[in-house]
């Protein structure tokens, strides 16, 4: 967990190059809930000795001319504040009318969201947003993407949170560690409202990438696969790179797998032939298995023949090398 949030750390506070963005114009019925650190300024028509700028405190409140005690605006709207104003200002005045506007929103951390989608930013809410949405607006998730997403609640939500919202812990063992929680990633784009979640102010968003398996040998293409959700197959992943070789030794593959919680690993060996005849159950490859398909030793007959062409090419190579070059006109 500690080696998974310490890059995060970098990213949030090491001013990496990534633009605020505002995600939308609130919505009518979802709109910004102050919060403290926001400016305000308040202009009320014709009596502008009522005018007013001001930050709300850390205690959530604000100092406004026409108040002798503290007005509490965190978690407010902008129309709930104004219409709560307004009633006060209705002491002193008759019919107030009152203009009220957010110049900065200061009180607002950004959302961070990196990994294996098509824009790492930073995203500044200006509404209620889940996790999809979020994932959606950084352009989707790349080709690499596992099957797993984490997101880290660096801070406790301030405003329109749910009990759910707040009790987040973290996932391994270390209570020092940065509460959070790993979303199915499939989950994420299918809706379901458990891998769903709000995102608040000062979450840090990772899209796992996938983990690699490396087919090696007797293989068509050789190369490394990406591992991701729902897992991955020894048939499927040599399908995935064109199958066998003709020579290949498909009777005992070999697969090189770590021990966990050690850099040793342990040899599986699997016999193909048997697996696609169902004969023997096909194997789950985990991350950073490394398959090797060796080469059969061949007959006499197809030894002698690799000699023999080799033999050829030998004779050919050192007499070409012997003669000069002539030019037929």
């Amino acid at each position: 967990m500690k080696q998974l949030f310490l890059p995060l750390f970098f990213v949030v506070f090491g001013a990496v190059c990534m633009a605020q963005i505002p995600v939308s114009v609130p919505s009518p019925n979802n709109k910004y809930l102050l919060s403290p650190g926001d400016e305000l300024e308040g202009k009320v028509v014709g009596e502008s000795q009522y005018d007013f700028a001001t930050a709300i405190g850390e205690d959530g409140t604000i100092m406004v001319p026409f108040s002798e005690t503290p007005v509490v605006a965190k978690c407010k709207s902008e129309d709930q504040l104004r219409t709560e104003l307004k009633a006060l200002l209705a002491t002193y005045l008759k019919s107030p009318q009152l203009s009220l506007r957010v110049t900065d929103r200061k009180g607002r951390a950004p959302v961070t969201i990196y990994g294996e989608v098509h824009a790492n930013q930073q995203i500044i809410l200006t509404r209620q947003t889940r996790l999809a949405e979020i994932i959606a607006f950084s352009g989707g998730t790349t080709e690499e993407a596992a099957g797993l997403v984490q997101v880290f609640r660096t801070t406790a939500p301030a405003c329109g949170a749910t009990a759910d919202d707040t009790n987040w812990t973290s996932i391994s063992s270390d209570p020092t560690d940065v509460p959070s929680r790993l979303f199915s990633l499939s989950a994420v784009k299918q809706g379901s409202a458990e891998a769903n979640p709000l995102i608040f102010p000062g979450d840090v968003i990772v899209v796992q990438k996938a983990s690699p398996v490396y087919i090696t040998g007797e293989v068509r293409q050789p190369q490394g696969l990406s591992l991701k959700e729902g897992g991955l197959t020894l048939t499927q992943a040599v399908a995935m790179i064109g199958g066998v070789n003709r020579d290949a030794k498909t009777k005992d593959i070999k697969i090189y797998r770590l021990k966990e919680g050690s850099k040793d690993r342990e040899v599986i060996s699997a016999n193909y032939d048997l697996i696609k005849k169902g004969s023997q159950k096909d194997i789950d490859l985990k991350p950073y298995d490394i398959v090797e398909v060796a080469k059969t030793n061949g007959s006499i007959g197809r030894q002698i023949l690799d000699y023999a062409l080799g033999a050829a090419k030998g004779v050919v190579g050192s007499v070409s090398n012997g003669i000069g070059l002539r030019v037929l006109y």
